[in-house]
């Protein structure tokens, strides 16, 4: 039987998802501004938001960065041996578009790269997290995680 590690090298451009969907509502976006103090009125206003560039309150980027641990930790892949993981980091992160309050996010990921790191193992995995009823992805992240064996 392969380790751990080998089972993870045979998964890459494996494509994963979708994750479940997610609600990102006004309270969500109220709650970040904030725990960030970012208060813009963009993210917290809906009547003024409603003469601004995308017609309603949109979320912050990094609030839609924020839910990619959530929505994309349950993709990564299972293997034999793994005690356990942490979130190393992003690499790469876009919003190609805007994320309008009260729609639903999933996400969808491929794992790119297996790679020994002195702890264990680095996976990097490209993450998109999409909205519903919106044609470009919110985000396109890649999203790196350190696999402790």
């Amino acid at each position: 039987m392969a380790d751990g590690r080998e089972q993870l090298q045979a998964m890459i451009g494996e494509k994963r998802g979708p994750s479940e969907w997610l609600l990102v509502d006004q309270a969500r976006v109220n709650a970040f501004a904030e725990a960030t103090e970012d208060r813009q009125w963009i993210h917290i206003d809906p009547e003024a938001a409603k003469n601004g560039p995308f017609g309603q309150t949109i979320a912050h980027g990094y609030l839609t960065l924020s839910l990619l641990p959530h929505l994309a930790g349950g993709l990564l892949p299972i293997v034999d041996g793994v005690a356990g993981g942490i979130n190393y980091g992003s690499n790469k992160v876009r919003f190609p578009t805007a994320l309008p309050v009260g729609t639903r996010v999933r996400a969808h990921s491929t794992l790119v790269d297996v790679a020994d790191h002195p702890m264990g193992v680095m996976l990097t995995q490209k993450v998109e997290i999409e909205a519903e009823g919106v044609d470009k992805p919110v985000c396109v992240a890649e999203a790196l995680s350190l696999l402790f064996f």
